[in-house]
């Protein structure tokens, strides 16, 4: 798949139920991608992953991280997917990285409903009870589909002791099994986790290419939108697809004229990605008519610092 390919117009899945207020879906979820192609930003990703179908290389085991709202969650599901990408007439016997039409497996995976792959939540299921259970429904083989998947979200929760019981079943699982983890803070992963899986970085989606993503899904929705509203919103959402589509959705339904100052409203007024982490500090929005002296940045809090560090050696 080619940069360009990823970077034109993405294509969407559209959600065929009828448009009435009791079956309305939020953006993030009637436009999630459900094949490759609909990927925005991981280009690196797709590649690895459809040169390791190609060549029949596949792994017992991913680990997916990145901030929120990159598409973890809906990246493992299409690998599940195209793990067990069949279609009714058989012709289709091995996994498949491209999947034009919908397989015999392919809605149920999509929706989490499938008898043969399994999410769990990490965050609530992170006992080496839980893990038991795992280890123990592994060894049989899958119901109707090519393999039995466990896709694990945030699965840095689990506890330690759960860790070291999926060790041995992570590094030699069945044949007919596959694990995939997804998680945002893969530094509380163990390492000894980490060498028994492929690891991806998801990273975040440019705002160009997600100004663009925005126009597409606007246009289907037959809603006209400023581009700076776009673009506003895009740099709001710092590189998460999800977020901006949260935003995008919010900002649609605050206001009939879909103009800039919605977008504005939901941003907090924000004119671009403010500093956010562990060790960052976010610092109020400064207008444009705001005084200096009432400013407050990294310049006041360093002079502040410089301040009471003299201060300090004064006393001392």
């Amino acid at each position: 798949m080619s940069d360009a390919t990823n970077q034109s117009e993405p294509t969407l899945v559209l959600d065929d139920r009828p448009s009435d207020d009791s079956s309305y879906r939020v953006l993030a979820r009637k436009y999630r991608p459900a094949t490759f192609d609909d990927l925005i930003g991981q280009d690196a990703m797709v590649r690895t992953v459809s040169n390791a179908f190609e060549t029949a290389r596949i792994p017992q085991a991913w680990i997916l991280t990145g901030v929120r709202g990159v598409g973890k969650t809906t990246t493992a599901r299409i690998l599940a997917r195209a793990l067990n990408y069949e279609l009714p007439d058989g012709s289709i016997t091995a996994p498949a990285i491209k999947m034009p039409a919908i397989g015999v497996h392919c809605q149920a995976i999509m929706e989490s409903r499938h008898i043969d792959v399994i999410e769990m939540d990490a965050a609530s299921h992170n006992s080496v009870d839980d893990v038991r259970q795992i280890n123990d429904a592994i060894r049989y083989a899958p119901v109707s589909a090519r393999y039995k998947v466990y896709i694990l979200d945030e699965v840095h929760m689990l506890s330690t002791q759960a860790f070291n019981a999926l060790l041995k079943t992570l590094e030699e699982p069945p044949a007919h099994a596959k694990f995939i983890f997804a998680t945002t803070e893969i530094r509380k992963v163990p390492i000894t986790i980490l060498s028994r899986c492929q690891r991806f970085d998801l990273r975040r989606v440019d705002a160009g290419l997600l100004v663009k993503h925005l126009e597409t899904i606007a246009s289907r929705e037959a809603i006209e939108v400023e581009p700076e509203a776009f673009a506003l919103i895009a740099r709001a959402a710092e590189g998460s697809v999800r977020d901006a589509l949260s935003l995008l959705d919010q900002a649609i339904a605050s206001r009939v004229r879909r103009s800039m100052e919605p977008a504005r409203e939901q941003t907090g007024g924000r004119c671009g990605p403010l500093p956010r982490g562990p060790h960052t500090t976010t610092f109020p929005y400064r207008s444009p008519i705001q005084r200096p002296a009432q400013a407050t940045g990294p310049r006041s809090v360093v002079a502040a610092g410089a301040k009471c560090s003299a201060s300090t050696h004064k006393e001392g």
